[in-house]
């Protein structure tokens, strides 16, 4: 009995020291105990003591997460210099025959047109005053043309055969009188030629010619009269819509593409030599002083006359131009055609006739440089061509061109 005792008591020690362990977080000790087998239920039970139904499981402890930095990297490598992007330049363009412009560049300008078909339609001269300034300008329309024709009428005035052809401006004026240059220009550019009218004994002249079929006058439609200011006399009141010439002349079955017998030639580098001409002066009589000057951003000449802006009155913009031609012709009084007869049977004024066929001297002044040059015009229906003195062409920079047709007893254009 005693020894019943002893070992129940021995194995209630047992137990109290597997439960301390098991609430001490099964601590190792030098001698572990395995209560799987060492306490079964059966001997639980025979001292009395209550078996837990299940054991709890905890979970895991959650470590934080640490994100640590990324290793630097040492690059001992020099870091490469790219070199800059190179600025493009412009495309160099050389138009010397008349392959050179195929069928997309205006051979009057030699630009590269964004509607090829317009070169497809008849070139058009219209005739535009330039006198008294307080009536005349500014004209409207003079900024857009292709070629500009600026020569001197009977009394020493100024005035314009302006060719339109790439370009189509809303308004043209003040459009006015023809003058016998124009038996000439209509034919050179193989133009229809627009003019208020003209002297009776001019206009026959003009008509008996190979441009007799296509003169126009005020009576075609596209003509009209701005009448909004009382203070304008009627004769400066005459303007056209170019765009409705064209469908006039498409009407009368005179539109069709030009027959150009002769080229201009154009280049967009400049010739070697010349002279400096960033200032360009040039004096008709008392009349008008004209000054192109140079703008060596944009390669132009910016018009001004009489000290004054020279501007066109569509768009109110400075006229410019990439060439300036300072063309030298014979003037002669044609004593054919009395201007002003007296009543005694004399003549107190006779038209002026310009000699633009030929040959002469003409000053070419482009990309800040003036040139020396001698104007051809071999055949009736050749444009003006420019040779130097061994007989080869000078090109002029693509783009408009201003011709200022002056008489040999001008004084010199001041040029610097």
């Amino acid at each position: 009995m005693v020894k019943t005792f002893q070992s129940s008591f021995q194995l209630i020690i047992l137990l109290i020291v597997a439960l301390a362990l098991v609430a001490c977080g099964g601590e190792e000790s030098s001698n572990p105990i395995n209560p799987t087998e060492a306490v079964s239920p059966t001997m639980l039970a025979a001292v009395g003591t209550a078996v837990p139904a299940a054991t709890a499981t905890l979970p895991p402890p959650v470590m934080p997460t640490i994100t640590l930095p990324p290793p630097a990297v040492v690059n001992d490598e020099p870091t490469p210099t790219l070199p800059p992007t190179p600025t493009a330049t412009p495309e160099s363009v050389a138009l010397y025959s008349k392959a050179d412009f195929g069928t997309d560049r205006n051979p009057l300008t030699g630009e590269l047109m964004a509607d090829p078909s317009v070169l497809l339609r008849r070139p058009i001269a219209i005739k535009i005053s330039n006198n008294p300034p307080s009536f005349t300008r500014p004209q409207h329309g003079i900024g857009q043309a292709d070629l500009v024709f600026e020569h001197v009428t009977e009394t020493n005035i100024t005035r314009f055969t302006v060719i339109f052809y790439g370009q189509t401006p809303s308004d043209v004026g003040p459009i006015r009188s023809a003058r016998l240059i124009d038996k000439e220009l209509p034919a050179m550019y193989d133009a229809a030629l627009f003019m208020s009218g003209s002297h009776p004994l001019i206009l026959d002249a003009i008509a008996q010619t190979d441009i007799g079929d296509r003169i126009y006058r005020e009576t075609a439609t596209g003509f009209y009269r701005k009448e909004d200011n009382p203070d304008i006399p009627f004769e400066h009141t005459l303007y056209a819509h170019t765009a409705e010439l064209w469908d006039f002349l498409e009407w009368g079955h005179d539109n069709r593409p030009p027959n150009f017998t002769a080229t201009m030639a154009f280049d967009t580098t400049p010739p070697e030599g010349g002279e400096t001409a960033n200032y360009v002066e040039i004096n008709y009589s008392t009349w008008s002083k004209v000054v192109w000057e140079y703008d060596a951003e944009n390669g132009r000449y910016y018009r001004t006359v009489d000290d004054e802006i020279f501007i066109d009155g569509n768009n109110g913009e400075q006229v410019s131009a990439a060439n300036v031609i300072i063309l030298y012709a014979p003037h002669q009084f044609d004593r054919s055609i009395c201007i002003y007869p007296t009543a005694n049977g004399g003549c107190d004024l006779y038209t002026t006739e310009i000699q633009i066929w030929g040959s002469g001297y003409a000053m070419l002044i482009r990309d800040g440089h003036k040139y020396d040059v001698t104007w051809l015009r071999q055949n009736r229906s050749d444009m003006f061509t420019f040779v130097d003195s061994a007989g080869n062409p000078v090109p002029l920079q693509i783009g408009n061109t201003w011709f200022q047709v002056v008489p040999f007893y001008y004084d010199d254009p001041i040029i610097e």
